[in-house]
């Protein structure tokens, strides 16, 4: 069963006791996935052992390239069973590269997101428009959109650029109002935008931070993981693993998750 708790702070920093290590979840990006059969490529990597489907949504905007909307998502939704738990198998993590993330939660919704991740930097300068077609001079904040999300129904990860530092979350983790909390921490391991760039070993400290002061919290990493990168990850605390190129263009995928999966559950 997959961990679906809200981080709990280890008071002094102590992480031994009434813990429970979050389990390893290994979410392809579809963003390396063949787009001419896209719905048969999520149905495969799901059959091939994959927990999680990734699924990229860039503006042009908040990030310098544009993937998809709404729309294909509804497409492939029909290919992968929705999850039957929360945060179980065949979740659609859908991390929002987006401006105005609170504009497409309930789209999102409809179409068939289970978990949408919204990055820090962006809900800091965003509104609080709730429509796509809508205008508001409100500012919006992480914590009200995280409790916006959840009051939607779905999941809410929030997700930091390489440049900003991981102690920005502190406030929003160690919140008191629990719907204000986030069920996931996403760190880029590259500046989001584009697939198959190097993967950056100096965001480890920001995984650490978090699995030292939040013992139970599910921590994607997200660029450049393949096998070759999964232990300094995995070492690092991460257990949510976000792989492209490395499982959609390997000749065994089932084999690639299944060593991703493992360089994480070894170090539980």
């Amino acid at each position: 069963m997959l961990n679906t708790h809200r981080p709990v702070r280890q008071a002094g920093g102590d992480t031994s006791k009434h813990t429970m290590a979050p389990p390893a979840i290994i979410a392809p990006s579809i963003l390396s996935a063949d787009f001419g059969a896209l719905g048969k490529a999520c149905s495969d990597t799901i059959g091939h052992g994959a927990d999680w489907l990734h699924v990229d949504i860039m503006d042009g905007h908040f990030v310098p390239n544009m993937t998809f909307g709404a729309p294909v998502v509804t497409m492939i939704r029909p290919h992968v069973d929705k999850p039957s738990e929360k945060l179980g198998k065949g979740t659609f993590d859908c991390h929002m590269m987006i401006a105005e993330p609170k504009k497409w939660v309930k789209e999102f919704k409809n179409a068939g997101c289970d978990l949408y991740c919204f990055h820090y930097e962006a809900a800091i300068n965003s509104t609080a428009a709730e429509e796509p077609s809508a205008k508001s001079d409100k500012k919006t904040s992480p914590k009200e959109l995280i409790k916006y999300i959840h009051d939607q129904g779905l999941r809410a990860g929030i997700a930091l650029k390489p440049g900003t530092p991981v102690d920005v979350l502190y406030d929003i983790l160690d919140s008191k109002t629990q719907d204000e909390v986030p069920d996931m921490v996403l760190i880029m391991t590259v500046e989001p935008g584009f697939g198959g760039q190097k993967f950056m070993p100096d965001m480890m400290p920001k995984v650490e931070a978090l699995r030292k002061r939040y013992p139970e919290l599910n921590i994607e990493v997200d660029g450049g993981l393949s096998e070759k990168t999964i232990d300094v990850a995995a070492d690092a605390g991460a257990n949510v693993i976000v792989a492209g190129s490395a499982v959609f263009g390997a000749k065994d995928p089932s084999e690639v998750i299944a060593k991703l999966r493992e360089a994480v559950e070894k170090r539980r």
